[in-house]
């Protein structure tokens, strides 16, 4: 079987309908930020934006996954990767998340310590759609299922992070933060 390269180039390509919004948040910066920090503020405030977003972008668009004999060799963008041998592949699977109106998927392998890694470049959302997604994640599926001998696979039981959503733990976070603001603000009394 051909060795399998999945790469974050060929999926976040820039395009005009992803910086738009871009453009439009600087500008409110530089409009918001002239009309109440002035020059140096405004300055800092879009230098801050720009050194968060950017290296962001490059290392996601550095990002790749090998799938090959030897096992999978995932790569966040920084480094040489970290390659996991197929008898430490345990399972697997596509994770599902919703936010914002939209579904993304990744595929996700689930190893033996019961660590679980997202593959860069195998992935697919509302803003960088890929077509052949189903196809390659079936790849990687072969490539696991020929690789591995059936009894090492088995499905990972859920855990905490399966069961609570985004959602779910955005509220709770609020709830917490709330709460402890709350008792800051009563230890310090009036």
């Amino acid at each position: 079987m051909n060795e399998l390269i999945f790469r974050g180039k060929d999926l976040f390509r820039p395009s005009w309908s992803n910086l738009i919004p871009v453009l439009l948040v600087l500008g409110l910066q530089l409009g918001l930020g002239a009309w109440k920090l002035g020059p140096v503020g405004t300055f800092w405030l879009v230098f801050g934006t720009l050194a968060l977003g950017v290296p962001l972008f490059v290392i996601s668009w550095r990002s790749w996954s090998r799938v090959g004999t030897d096992g999978i060799t995932i790569n966040w963008g920084v480094g040489r990767g970290r390659t996991h041998p197929w008898h430490e592949v345990r399972w697997v699977d596509v994770r599902e998340t919703k936010g914002n109106g939209s579904t993304s998927y990744a595929a996700r392998i689930h190893l033996t310590r019961g660590r679980r890694r997202s593959l860069p470049g195998l992935q697919t959302s509302a803003i960088y759609p890929a077509v052949d997604f189903d196809v390659n994640f079936q790849r990687l599926v072969n490539w696991w299922e020929f690789s591995t001998d059936p009894t090492q696979r088995s499905r990972p039981g859920k855990q905490l992070r399966d069961r609570v959503t985004p959602t779910v733990f955005g509220v709770i976070l609020g709830l917490v933060l709330s709460a402890g603001v709350i008792v800051v603000v009563i230890l310090q009394g009036p």
